[in-house]
């Protein structure tokens, strides 16, 4: 086959980070070539500029230079030309994210659009891609991996590879490098784990939890899977964590602490190992919720600008409720284990009082300008499509079994979604998702989703959660550390000083990452971004600790620095808010819905 739109990549200089690529076109436009480069990938909301990250572009065609002319930040136009244009550029990668492109000495990896130019009025023809191996000899024993269809490779995966369109040529990450990988079948379909970085890890292990994982959710939304290969392509290193979606892939970054220890107990899961399986769960359910289903808004996906939609809550926050919940489900864990991790959730979203701001749809509207660029302001101003998404599924889910008598579910709605979607393939008006609730679960829902998804309100969790015989307690922390937790009984909380403040650690003490409303810093003019030095005249390294030795209602010196000024604040402490969700399984409960 003759393709119309030929890529060629090439590792260039892994020390300088830099990839070298050419695009040819067999007959470009006749008055000249357009060609730009994505400003933002889908899954992550916000404009990225990946044109900023090319350093040289020229173009030639018969061996003859080309002239390009720049048009505006990420798009370029060629001279006309007659006969094939070649535009040759060199691209800068040095991103560890899951978004963009990354090079160095032990590692390569890309997604499409940090490297694919796309050619206007090509959007939709086949194209070829040629992976060409590093000319070092210190990357001699590098591999591709990658869910791209290939064409003609060698054993290292060097070679070409072939897309339908661009959609799908920038929907397929490549990882490079001497990775390790494991394989398995989940429901027939040959799955492959890729794990770079370093790290002692029990890669069977691995690889038989994740195939339970994706056994449940292929039969969940039923056979066969909406694709005939999938790649899972972790990078692990110190404290990251992270993943984004793709039609048959994931790319996800994690600690290398989560990988599952060599000589793990059969069913023992650490909470780093159960956080990457929750990360793992969520990337692969969005193989169906938003890879397939989507809003309208994304169909097709304009990748020049911004694409709202007020649905976010329903494609991120219910993956996010299924992905813990899938876990559950498939018996990696077990009710107690699963209700401690909702009861984190609960308390995260609690603590943050960008909750009584800003509803799920405005959440979803305004990821590209909030979500996506958060300040030290956003815990008040700001609430997650992901968090509390989850829980609006939750209640949701449990407010439809109640009022069916347990005969539908939110599982009702999402294989209804699937079905419409194999159906018609068409992305979800903004109306839609709730219109096609109401109607398989034959319930008027638009006062849920007014409350919900419209309002500020906090969602009726504690009398939802006792319909399945688990009851629900907000109380203060027991300490700094305490997220929430699944209790065998209730007991009378413990009521601790607090400044109400989000802190990291600093060179010259704590610094405070927000300060939040309502609190005794903010009351006293402490601001995100100030470093403590000192409490009380004394020097901190441990902020909890420094305030854990006072009472309430103590007025405490504090001396910050704000830039380069040394300020001085008289801060009086005030009690531990009732933020900390308790959860308890009755003895005589339903018990969690399994189905």
């Amino acid at each position: 086959m003759s393709f119309a739109v030929r890529y060629r990549l090439c590792p260039l200089d892994p020390q300088a980070h830099l990839f070298e690529v050419s695009l040819t076109l067999r007959q470009p436009a006749a008055a000249g070539q357009v060609l730009r480069l994505p400003a933002w990938i889908p899954g992550s909301y916000m404009i990225r500029e990946f044109a900023r990250h090319i350093v040289a572009i020229r173009a030639e065609s018969g061996n003859k230079a080309v002239a390009l002319q720049k048009l505006d930040k990420h798009s370029w136009q060629a001279a006309p030309v007659k006969g094939e244009l070649t535009v040759h550029y060199t691209v800068y990668a040095f991103d560890l994210s899951v978004r963009g492109a990354y090079l160095d000495g032990e590692r390569g990896f890309y997604n499409g659009t940090s490297v694919f130019l796309q050619a206007d009025g090509f959007e939709h023809e086949p194209c070829e891609v040629e992976i060409l191996p590093p000319q070092d000899k210190a990357q001699a024993k590098w591999q591709v991996a990658t869910s791209l269809p290939a064409t003609d490779i060698k054993k290292s995966g060097f070679g070409r590879y072939r897309a339908a369109n661009y959609d799908e040529l920038i929907d397929h990450p490549v990882e490079l490098g001497e990775f390790e990988r494991v394989t398995f079948k989940a429901c027939g379909v040959p799955h492959e784990f890729v794990v770079s970085g370093q790290y002692k890890a029990d890669l069977k292990r691995l690889a038989a939890d994740t195939k339970r994982i994706c056994e449940w959710q292929i039969r969940f939304f039923g056979e066969p899977a909406p694709f005939e290969r999938y790649v899972f392509m972790l990078y692990v290193g110190g404290d990251i964590y992270g993943g984004l979606e793709h039609r048959a892939s994931t790319a996800l970054v994690a600690s290398r602490d989560d990988l599952p220890a060599p000589g793990l107990a059969d069913g023992e899961i650490g909470d780093g190992y159960l956080k990457l399986l929750g990360l793992i769960s969520h990337e692969y359910f969005h193989s169906w919720n938003v890879k397939r289903m989507k809003p309208a808004a994304f169909t097709p996906y304009d990748l020049n600008r911004e694409g709202h939609t007020t649905l976010l809550w329903a494609f991120e926050g219910i993956t996010s409720y299924y992905d813990d919940l899938a876990l559950l489900r498939c018996g990696l864990i077990d009710e107690k284990r699963y209700l401690g991790l909702l009861a984190k959730t609960i308390t995260g979203v609690a603590r943050g009082n960008g909750r009584t701001k800003q509803t799920l749809a405005d959440s979803s509207f305004d990821a590209w300008t909030k979500y996506y660029r958060q300040d030290e302001n956003s815990p008040n101003s700001i609430v997650s499509y992901y968090t509390k998404g989850s829980l609006a599924a939750l209640a949701l889910d449990l407010h439809i079994r109640r009022e069916t008598g347990g005969a539908k579910s939110l599982d009702t709605v999402m294989l209804a979604l699937w079905q419409k979607w194999l159906a018609d393939g068409q992305g979800l008006a903004e109306d839609e998702w709730e219109r096609v609730a109401e109607e398989v679960t034959g319930l008027k829902l638009g006062k849920f989703f007014d409350m919900a998804i419209r309002s500020t309100a906090d969602l009726p969790l504690a009398e939802l959660l006792a319909t399945q015989g688990v009851q629900m307690q907000m109380v203060p922390a027991d300490s700094a550390s305490d997220s929430g937790s699944v209790v065998d009984e209730f007991r009378a909380a413990t009521l601790r000083p607090t400044l109400g403040v989000k802190s990291a650690p600093d060179a010259l003490g704590v610094r405070l990452v927000s300060v939040l409303d309502g609190g005794a810093a903010q009351a006293a003019g402490l601001a995100g971004g100030d470093v403590i030095i000192a409490v009380n005249g004394l020097k901190v390294g441990d902020l909890d600790k420094a305030i854990g030795r006072c009472r309430i209602g103590d007025t405490v010196k504090i001396h910050t620095f704000r830039r380069d000024e040394l300020n001085t604040y008289k801060v009086t402490l005030a009690a531990t808010a009732a933020d900390t969700c308790r959860l308890r399984l009755e003895d005589n409960g339903a018990g969690w819905p399994t189905h």
